[in-house]
């Protein structure tokens, strides 16, 4: 029975390696998916296993410098991302209804296929984004949706870009996916310069929306092929799933918005008061008598003696 097993498995193997479109074979993680399934699995092990154990008896790192260099980094990343499925189809000769994926050899077919594995490869880049998490242990950004987001994206990509390199209709959702990064990113390298930055970051509950906004518009134009009369897309296995992919994720990120900013678990808070416990992880620094009161998760932390005179409250 497990020789059985073993042998189908290996024939399966052969057979993606087999269906791997030829253009494509020779990027980098492109040959199997063993060694891209190897990576997301020991993502998912480390975000909730590993790292939060890692980082129980330490003290969170201040990496405000490396995530500015890092997050403005993927600004630029995704923004070329972006240029290049415009001028590789999207923005030239794609008529945005029933694009086939280029099965040819032209410089426009392998500039697609370029800029369809800079998109699949910058989902790996994208994990370094729960490493931050948990060097800073902000554990409670760690949540299911993040996970599942960071790992399933990149794992279904993979086929895709296997068997539809140059996507067509497909790859739609990946250049709308790579914009939203792109604002997404500058407000993460913005919040990550410090507090002089803050009064810029009034729109933070705007990124869930517009998260949402491009599931819509994902959902909305892959739609098209099941009312088109004839759409012969080369495989409709990778559209279903397209259309699985954004109305799921729109009912993440919907259930998301609902938790934090209808029923108020995610409100801008005034920095003016003290925070309520409960409602935010985010450490602050309370000024008693030249000293510091370190408060988060309710917990407080006093070396001044017993005599606190509550001053300015601040973030740290």
């Amino acid at each position: 029975m497990l020789r059985d097993a073993m042998s189908n498995l290996l024939k399966f193997h052969e057979h993606i390696k087999a269906r791997t479109d030829s253009r494509v074979r020779d990027y980098p993680l492109m040959q199997d998916p063993l060694h891209m399934t190897f990576i997301l699995l020991t993502y998912v092990f480390f975000s909730l296993y590993v790292g939060p154990r890692l980082m129980a008896n330490r003290k969170p790192y201040r990496l405000n410098t490396a995530m500015i260099i890092y997050n403005f980094s993927m600004v630029a990343f995704n923004a070329y991302i972006v240029y290049e499925f415009l001028m590789s189809g999207w923005g030239t000769n794609y008529t945005w209804r029933c694009d086939l994926a280029d099965t040819s050899t032209t410089p426009q077919a392998f500039r697609m296929i370029r800029a369809s594995w800079l998109f699949f490869f910058s989902k790996y880049i994208e994990l370094i984004d729960t490493v931050f998490f948990v060097l800073r242990k902000k554990q409670s950004q760690i949540t299911f949706l993040h996970v599942f987001h960071h790992s399933f994206m990149p794992w279904t990509w993979w086929w895709g870009i296997t068997l539809t390199p140059a996507g067509g209709m497909g790859c739609f959702h990946a250049m709308v996916n790579a914009v939203v990064h792109v604002i997404m990113y500058f407000y993460y390298g913005l919040s990550a310069a410090g507090p002089r930055f803050q009064k810029y970051l009034w729109w933070k509950k705007y990124m869930t929306a517009i998260q949402l906004t491009q599931f819509v518009l994902v959902s909305v134009h892959i739609s098209q092929y099941y009312f088109m009369e004839k759409c012969d897309y080369q495989v409709p296995l990778w559209i279903h799933l397209i259309w699985m992919y954004g109305v799921f994720f729109f009912l993440l990120f919907s259930n998301f918005w609902i938790q934090s900013y209808i029923k108020g678990k995610r409100l801008p808070v005034n920095l003016d008061k003290p925070k309520q416990a409960g409602l935010t992880n985010e450490p602050l620094t309370v000024v008693a008598n030249g000293k510091h009161l370190e408060i988060g998760n309710g917990n407080a932390h006093n070396n001044t003696n017993g005599k606190i005179v509550i001053g300015k409250v601040k973030e740290i």
